[in-house]
């Protein structure tokens, strides 16, 4: 096959920026500095990347941002109060200041950086993050995760993607990743609500919809809307004491069951996929869609929610999503393309991004049933 421009220039930057001496020259030239030393931080943070997550974990973990509530405090007093001594509080309160996370305010005293205080508050990403260790973990050795050599942290707490009969786990193997669910949801809820409304619909069926955080969001913003949920049935449970305590139920359907095998309840004009699709491979996937085509009437509303690979800005969270699923025993993130390519596989229009604030967290995905 005769090479094309495009690869005939792209095999010669190869060659060029693999020479030590191109890069000594870039750093020497004052025309070309700042784009040398803006590629030598782009480099730094891949390496430093994983110390950066683990200062955030700390952080976290020791309540820092909440501790720094109320305004600024001394080293001494945050040591004390994070069961540090006075060096490691200061190493951490470095580490986290050079990440806008805390921020030296003088006198030997710190308070909330830029981002420690949007984290404050955020309590769903901040269980987000408490969470990532599991990951962490995995990524030890990423090789070996690769080829499939060691069993992962992550597919045991999300006990569903190994399970032959997911139906079968009882309410202790879906505690965990129900409550991270619960607890997250609210923050995917607010970017859909910004950007679509649910007044247009009569009866909407959250499908893998958890403890009904998702519907709850909805819910408040839709008060003639009837509900309906499904999800295995350790979880449902879960659902249903969560929504009775909302005052919900007297306008909410509980339903449980395995949505790759078994029907969907009917009756619904619109139903939403929150953070499932990118769950599964695309076998499964289709499955999954066609399930949910059956259950809506022609012309009828299907919502996807999830981080989608591909949105401009935000390319490497498919580094990030590519591992995360591998770890987590199957899926994967997906572009619009490739969604829409299995929506109408599976008898959907072709899916419609609506983009919303935060595309980065979450991305909305509108299809008709045809």
């Amino acid at each position: 096959m005769k090479e094309t421009f495009r690869e005939s220039w792209r095999r010669l930057r190869d060659r060029v920026f693999a020479d030590p001496r191109f890069h000594r020259a870039a750093l020497e030239n004052p025309l070309t500095r700042p784009f040398a030393r803006r590629r030598a931080r782009a480099m730094l943070d891949l390496c430093a990347g994983f110390v950066y997550s683990q200062t955030l974990f700390a952080c976290v973990k020791l309540r820092l941002f909440e501790t720094l509530r109320d305004g600024p405090m001394s080293v001494a007093a945050l040591a004390a109060g994070l069961s540090l001594d006075e060096g490691a509080a200061r190493r951490l309160l470095t580490a986290a200041s050079s990440l806008s996370l805390v921020q030296e305010r003088g006198g030997d005293r710190y308070g909330l950086g830029p981002l420690g205080a949007a984290l404050l508050g955020s309590p769903g990403a901040q269980a987000v993050i408490e969470h990532q260790p599991l990951l962490y973990g995995d990524l030890a050795d990423p090789v070996a995760l690769l080829r499939g050599e060691r069993a992962s942290q992550l597919s045991r707490y999300w006990p569903y993607s190994a399970s032959a009969q997911p139906k079968d786990l009882g309410a202790e193997a879906v505690a965990p990743y129900s409550a991270l669910m619960a607890v997250s949801q609210p923050l995917w809820a607010q970017e859909v609500l910004s950007v679509y409304s649910f007044d247009r619909h009569r009866r909407l069926l959250d499908v893998g919809g958890g403890e009904g955080a998702f519907l709850a969001e909805v819910a408040a913003r839709a008060p003639k809307l009837e509900l309906m949920l499904y999800d295995l049935p350790a979880v449902a449970a879960r659902a249903r004491a969560r929504l009775s305590a909302a005052g919900l139920m007297s306008r909410t359907q509980i339903f449980s069951g395995d949505f790759l095998r078994d029907p969907l309840p009917q009756g619904a004009d619109a139903i939403s996929l929150v953070r499932i699709v990118h769950d599964h491979d695309d076998e499964s996937a289709l499955a999954l869609l066609r399930n949910v085509r059956r259950a809506l009437p022609c012309g009828g509303t299907l919502l996807i929610v999830e981080a989608i690979a591909g949105v401009p800005g935000f390319e490497p969270l498919a580094a990030y999503y590519s591992f995360y699923t591998l770890a987590m025993g199957r899926g994967e993130p997906r572009s619009l393309a490739q969604i829409s390519a299995l929506l109408q596989r599976a008898g959907f229009s072709k899916g419609e991004l609506r983009p919303t604030l935060l595309p980065a967290t979450t991305s909305l995905i509108v299809a008709r049933a045809a």
